[in-house]
């Protein structure tokens, strides 16, 4: 499902027209990309959990030349599934 099919079932299920439904999940990404920029945690209770967490340094190989290369420490968006979650996709 991309985008704009989610935006068209959330539409028909709310009521909400398709312009409200995607300010709403426009505004969504937005507030969680700010909050894990600045190192917060966003937690949906039963949904899941959007967060930060460091990769450390390590080393690694250019695929085009073999050289061996340094790979940078750098902080990585993660999610974590809420329990509610897990359950429907059994």
């Amino acid at each position: 499902m991309n985008k704009q099919e989610l935006i068209d079932r959330i539409s028909k299920k709310s009521g909400m027209t398709k312009k409200d439904v995607e300010a709403v999940l426009n505004g969504f990404v937005d507030e969680v990309t700010g909050a894990l920029g600045s190192g917060e945690r966003v937690q949906l209770i039963g949904f899941g959990t959007f967060e930060t967490r460091k990769r450390s340094s390590r080393s690694g190989r250019n695929p085009q030349t073999g050289q061996t290369i340094t790979i940078p420490e750098s902080n990585v968006p993660a999610f974590k599934a809420g329990s509610k979650l897990k359950e429907a996709v059994k």
